[in-house]
């Protein structure tokens, strides 16, 4: 056989290889969602699509859930819109105390009002307009 008569069947292989590895790869990705969707339960903290984050009420339908968003609120989404399971645990350093936030304004120094008072009297003495 000659190269001229194999180079369309290679060409032919060139394009159909990369499509058919990309089509599985795609398919093993739409499996996980699948399996992810179904292994929804009640309890489970989620991620949206959209980016919001939400734990599972309901899994009455198949093809809807109910998302808790904050207490009391709860909002029904397809289950296709819940993009992956995540943590529970909330790092305790996130939520800040009542008593760890600070209501009073430390006054300045003897030092730092002299250095204020000195620069308001420089920043006068520069904008007083000169006689000639």
């Amino acid at each position: 056989m000659n190269l001229g008569q194999l180079l369309p069947f290679l060409l032919i292989a060139v394009l159909i290889i990369p499509m058919v590895l990309m089509s599985r790869k795609q398919k093993r990705a739409m499996q996980q969602q699948q399996e992810l969707q179904n292994s929804i339960s009640v309890g489970d903290r989620v991620m949206t699509t959209s980016g919001m984050y939400a734990t599972v009420a309901s899994t009455d339908d198949d093809a809807t859930v109910d998302l808790e968003i904050a207490d009391g609120f709860v909002t029904t989404w397809l289950r296709a819109a819940v993009r992956e399971k995540v943590s529970p645990d909330v790092p305790e350093e996130e939520y800040i105390d009542d008593e760890e936030i600070v209501d009073e304004v430390e006054e300045p120094g003897e030092e730092e009002e002299r250095a204020e008072t000195e620069k308001v009297e420089a920043n006068a003495v520069a904008e007083t307009p000169k006689k000639r």
